[in-house]
């Protein structure tokens, strides 16, 4: 069990919680939920120890395992299948002394141990979770570093599910994750065996993989049984009950004060306006939960275009001359509202960068309307915002031609506030971040908005803002989302990225998501599986070709850089009194350019010898 008591925690002088208390009993799957900034990960943070409570206590039963998704991913050279089973310590430690030890009793204690926590059907546990959030058997036994960080995210979680701890803590863990993969992850916590508390904005995932919903408003905890949205018909039943009562207490306040402002100074009623001052004073305010402000987002409207806005005929698209999708034949009207459903790696994303202009076709037909207009929002974009630059000044510079006050009102349409507008995009937070990259992407009012997992740093109230925006959208909307609530209200076409094809899907969301749940690789194996070797895809290749590429790209550019330095620093004039901190100062830079080109060349030759080994040389 675990129980909250009254506790009180500040972060930077800002009250986060005080007086919150909650009992969460054993095996109970909890969402964790409230806005942004109200202090849910530090909440995690107080729980496992790592920050200190100012008053009240969190208290767990004796020798209770608490386990959650690590900040450092892991990208060593151990493969996937490895770094998953050593996440759970006491099995590898046990195994690494049943190597070693010579007591008979010893060796008896330990076995029985191994026994006790089935250790012997580990690898086969460990690759059923690793299938499950997207790897290939071939994919288990290659290095973590082989993989981006999002990637090793994955390897991260895989590794706590692995370990079961009894008092799991996943703090949004389907934001690295795509549709499949958060199917997967709704259905194992819903079997979880031990506690299990989420914070997540995912609706599907607290509707369907939790039994309580734990709130955190206004400072203080309440836990509602039931998934989210039975909290959310409870709460706002709650909330339509506590605004009739302000109301009718406003009502009442206003009668007294309007009896005490006739009657105050009239020696007649001055006793009778003294009593209902303190009446007055003796009413305890009747408050309702901070709301949000209702975070709209205002998608400026397009002029309408003659259809189609977009066709391929026979169209394929890759990279490096390889093509990830071919015989693509699609059509894209203005009014379409499309989700695109498939596997990690089968070509989502490629597919998106094509009807955004990212990439080129290699052959076919792909002609769009003469005026189109693109809007493209993908996460990375978030990475590519001016760090020590504030929203306004991006907008500044995407629309030289508007006036300040035009600007903010921009800004203020999409949810970010005057303080925010000032704040440089270093200090914004995630769900800032992407509102500020959704306006830049829709500025000039695109006839086609194409959005690549739109909602991952959104909270509740910015998701169905955004439904609410993209439904009166009047331009094409295509959807890549693990958010099958955001899927259901937008998209009413769907078409399936699979073996290099694009076809639509003439079923529901709800018939994607049991197929997908009845699949062998989301069901739990039995037996150790045994990898087969497997021809490379052709998207395997071509993601290795544009490995090959980017490395070579940056040797190529360090080697550019290096040279310059190497001609400055061959100019003697570098080395007079006046200048010889420059040189030292060039030196330094020189010798860093060095050591990056060194580690960019080893890269290359490493994705060199990964694409020879697929074949694709």
């Amino acid at each position: 069990m675990l129980r909250i008591d009254n506790i009180r925690f500040s972060m930077e002088g800002r009250p986060l919680l005080d007086g919150a208390s909650a009992v969460i009993p054993d095996g109970h799957k909890v969402g964790l939920v409230g806005r942004n900034g109200t202090g849910k990960t530090a909440l995690f943070r107080l729980i496992r120890g790592e920050l200190a409570l100012e008053a009240g206590s969190i208290e767990l039963k004796r020798g209770a395992r608490i386990g959650g998704v690590a900040q450092e991913v892991p990208g060593s050279e151990t493969s996937l299948l490895d770094t998953v089973l050593e996440a759970d310590q006491e099995r590898a430690a046990l195994m690494a002394e049943a190597e070693t030890a010579t007591d008979p009793t010893r060796i008896a204690d330990i076995q029985s141990r191994l026994a006790d926590i089935d250790a012997w059907s580990a690898e086969a546990r460990a690759a059923s979770i690793l299938k499950g959030l997207g790897f290939t058997h071939d994919e288990q036994a290659m290095p973590c570093s082989t993989f981006s960080g999002g990637w090793r995210m994955r390897v991260a979680l895989a590794g706590v599910l692995f370990s079961a701890p009894d008092l799991l803590l996943l703090d949004e863990p389907t934001n690295y994750l795509d549709l499949e993969g958060a199917l997967w992850l709704e259905s194992y916590l819903a079997k979880y065996p031990y506690t299990a508390i989420t914070v997540s904005h995912d609706r599907g995932l607290l509707n369907r993989a939790v039994t309580s919903i734990l709130h955190l408003e206004d400072r203080k905890l309440t836990l509602y049984n039931g998934p989210y949205d039975t909290f959310a018909e409870t709460r706002a039943a709650r909330l339509a009950v506590a605004e009739a009562e302000a109301k009718k207490q406003e009502v009442r306040r206003a009668h007294l004060q309007s009896f005490v402002d006739r009657f105050r100074y009239k020696a007649s009623k001055a006793v009778q306006a003294q009593s209902r001052l303190k009446m007055i004073a003796k009413m305890e305010p009747i408050t309702t939960p901070a709301e949000a402000a209702l975070r709209k987002f205002t998608f400026p409207a397009p002029e309408e275009l003659s259809p189609p806005i977009v066709n391929l005929e026979s169209a394929s698209v890759g990279y490096n001359g390889t093509p990830v999708l071919s015989k693509l034949s699609l059509r894209i009207d203005q009014d379409d509202r499309i989700a695109l459903l498939g596997k990690n790696g089968e070509g989502k994303s490629t597919l998106s960068k094509l009807l955004s202009g990212k990439l080129e076709a290699m052959g076919g037909r792909f002609t769009k309307a003469r005026k189109l207009r693109i809007g493209y929002f993908a996460q990375h974009q978030l990475d590519e915002l001016h760090a020590d630059e504030t929203p306004i000044d991006h907008l500044r510079r995407a629309s030289p031609e508007e006036t300040p006050a035009k600007l903010r009102a921009r800004l203020a349409g999409f949810g970010l506030t005057a303080d925010q507008a000032d704040t440089v995009a270093g200090r914004l937070s995630g769900g800032q971040k992407a509102r500020l990259s959704l306006l830049l992407a829709t500025l000039d009012a695109p006839h086609l908005l194409i959005l690549d997992e739109p909602t991952n740093h959104l909270d509740m109230e910015s998701r169905e803002a955004l439904i609410e925006a993209l439904t009166a959208y009047t331009g094409a909307v295509v959807l890549v989302s693990h958010d099958m609530h955001l899927l259901s209200h937008v998209a009413d076409r769907l078409w399936l990225v699979n073996a290099g094809r694009v076809t639509p899907y003439d079923g529901d969301l709800e018939s994607y998501r049991r197929m997908l749940l009845e699949e062998p690789a989301n069901k739990p194996e039995k037996t150790k599986p045994k990898p087969k070797p497997s021809k490379p895809s052709r998207a395997d290749i071509a993601e290795l070709r544009q490995a090959v590429s980017t490395a070579e790209a940056r040797v190529e550019k360090l080697t550019d850089i290096r040279e310059k330095m190497a001609g400055k620093l061959a100019d003697p004039t570098m080395y007079d009194a006046e200048r010889l901190s420059d040189a030292e100062a060039l030196q330094k830079k020189f010798a860093e350019v060095e050591d990056g080109l060194e580690r960019a060349e080893m890269l290359w030759m490493k994705a060199l010898e990964r694409l020879e080994a697929a074949g694709g040389s």
